[in-house]
């Protein structure tokens, strides 16, 4: 297919674009593959505004007269205004734009067009790969190892070719347990905790069904991971009556009985529409503009979203808890293990392992527990808050664990490496990107998409040093110490730098910020002025005592 054919008018001049906290732009607006863009021709202000048709969640058409308007409203929660003139030529940039933002095919996308403009210095594709984890895991323990069982997906579909498991269980028994397990999704290592070498798994339901089906090899593979004469945890990410309701469509949880050296805990986090719901509502409460208090208050309590936040910093919270207070290894799952479950581990390992609160670190923690583990980010980031079109697969959980960073980084600012910054890019390049590294729904499907190959890596631009520098924290010192975040309804705060950044100016605060950062490289300048300076007392001192020896 060509893109000319979906692109009915390319270009319109005297457009007016209008957005929040900006003046009005008068310039050409024209159509591309994959970019709408606004050039203003003006000399004393030129200004282009690109943006890409992946971006665009819905958009909607007014008339007035001859002059229509458009109203683009797109992923990263930004809403801006194209005023278009000319009936006809508004209609056919609008049905163009809308084919251009909703491409079935996943290989007609950018991100198979983009060619980088900068330098790669570093192949992102390469960077996190399970081999490397191996190796610094084998460095202090050696009772794991890695498995090629899934070397071309057939075990299963959802996992990366390589995983880490127990060394007492061999290929043949994991096998037997991937058929326990729904979507063969056999209980893998997440986490191996340096301090007391307990352990942290994930996996999906096993399908006990109401039969109470068991499987010795599953038994043997979760056993294995505990320590003589200890106890380890479930975390489910379930309620107890849905977990009980799964039974009936062949699925369930660990029955006490078959697992006598493990104690379930049932830590209910929501997925899927009700998220979807959740921030659909989070949205139009922040874009109200009737200023009026009472109504700001309830509709953001009626989204739920700051629920979902304490729901998932909890379950975190245990999980870290029982490894590192309790000395006990953990197992966590939900239904499938791909969404809540990845919230749990990955939010876990960030208050217990300094390494992830570090921005390559996280890079690897995002590598590791979200793309390899198989999040569905093809599914899960299709839409956005303003989609008019049914939802199918879509929800926030991505999201939702950013959100739940950002509020540790609040309460502990100086234990991260990396700024919000770096969370709200990760933000904008799940739901559209340049790059291909959130194509896809797992390994298996970038795999045949040959995304390696075909397409640039986030991380090969990100880790470049000039881009790098953009997202560090300034107030960021070391801290190897565990961190415990609050979970306190106090101490939760909506994420201004993501829902109102389009609906209020930041001039004030990136102002402090920068005046933040002057202060601290004074403070490093004086800092290293008085270490010269007491050097050369120490010098002096010394030269004196030696003077007075003679």
């Amino acid at each position: 297919m060509e893109f000319a054919e979906l692109i009915k008018t390319p270009r319109v001049d005297n457009v007016v674009l209008h957005r929040p906290f900006y003046p009005a732009v008068e310039g050409t607006l024209c159509l591309t593959g994959h970019h709408l863009i606004l050039s203003s021709r003006r000399q004393d202000d030129a200004e282009e505004l690109w943006l890409l048709h992946s971006n665009i969640d819905s958009i909607e058409k007014r008339f007035v007269g001859s002059l229509g308007t458009i109203i683009i409203k797109c992923k990263d929660l930004r809403i801006i205004q194209l005023d278009i003139p000319g009936m006809e030529e508004c209609l056919n940039i609008a049905s163009s734009i809308e084919a251009l933002s909703t491409l079935d095919s996943v290989t007609l996308m950018y991100p198979f067009f983009y060619r980088p403009m900068f330098e790669v210095v570093e192949d992102g594709w390469r960077s996190f790969l399970p081999e490397q984890e191996f190796e610094l895991l084998s460095s202090v323990t050696d009772e794991w190892r890695l498995s090629c069982i899934n070397k071309e997906f057939s075990v299963c579909p959802s996992y990366p070719p390589v995983v880490i498991v127990p060394k007492s269980i061999d290929d043949e028994a994991l096998r037997k347990v991937a058929m326990f397990r729904h979507g063969s999704r056999f209980p893998v290592l997440s986490y191996y905790h340096k301090k007391n070498g307990m352990v942290m798994m994930r996996s999906s339901q096993p399908l006990t069904g109401t039969n109470g089906r068991r499987c010795k090899e599953d038994e043997k593979l979760i056993n294995a991971t505990l320590r003589a004469g200890k106890r380890g945890y479930i975390i489910d990410t379930r309620s107890l009556n849905v977990a009980q309701q799964a039974r009936a469509k062949g699925g369930g949880f660990e029955q006490e009985a078959h697992y006598p050296q493990w104690r379930r805990i049932h830590k209910s986090i929501e997925r899927f529409n009700i998220l979807q719901e959740s921030l659909i509502k989070l949205v139009e409460a922040c874009n109200d503009q009737s200023h009026n208090m009472d109504r700001w208050l309830s509709k953001l309590e009626a989204s739920n979203w700051l629920t979902h936040i304490k729901e998932i910093l909890t379950a975190a919270c245990l999980a870290a808890q029982c490894i590192d207070r309790e000395g006990a290894s953990v197992l966590v799952h939900g239904t499938e293990g791909t969404d809540s479950t990845l919230q749990v581990t990955s939010l876990a390992q960030i208050i217990l392992d300094p390494r992830c609160r570090t921005i390559r670190g996280f890079e690897s923690l995002v590598v590791r527990e979200w793309l390899q583990a198989g999040h569905p980010f093809q599914q899960r980031c299709a839409q956005s808050a303003y989609s008019n079109s049914k939802q199918k697969w879509e929800a926030p959980v991505f999201l939702l664990f950013l959100d739940c960073v950002w509020q540790i980084l609040r309460q502990f600012p100086c234990s991260f490496e990396f700024s919000e910054h770096f969370l709200i890019m990760l933000f904008e390049h799940t739901y559209a990107s340049q790059f291909g590294t959130f194509l896809g729904n797992n390994e298996n499907e970038r795999s045949k998409l040959k995304l390696q190959q075909k397409t640039m890596s986030l991380w090969s631009w990100v880790n470049r040093p000039q881009e790098l520098s953009k997202y560090k924290n300034p107030l960021f010192e070391a801290n190897s110490l565990v961190i415990w975040p609050s979970v306190a309804p106090q101490s939760l705060q909506l994420w201004e730098g993501v829902f109102l950044r389009w609906n209020r100016s930041s001039k004030f605060l990136d102002e402090a910020y920068e005046e933040m950062v002057t202060l601290i490289e004074y403070n490093k300048q004086l800092k290293a002025k008085v270490n010269a300076l007491r050097r050369k007392l120490a010098e002096l001192e010394t030269d004196d005592r030696m003077q007075e020896n003679l």
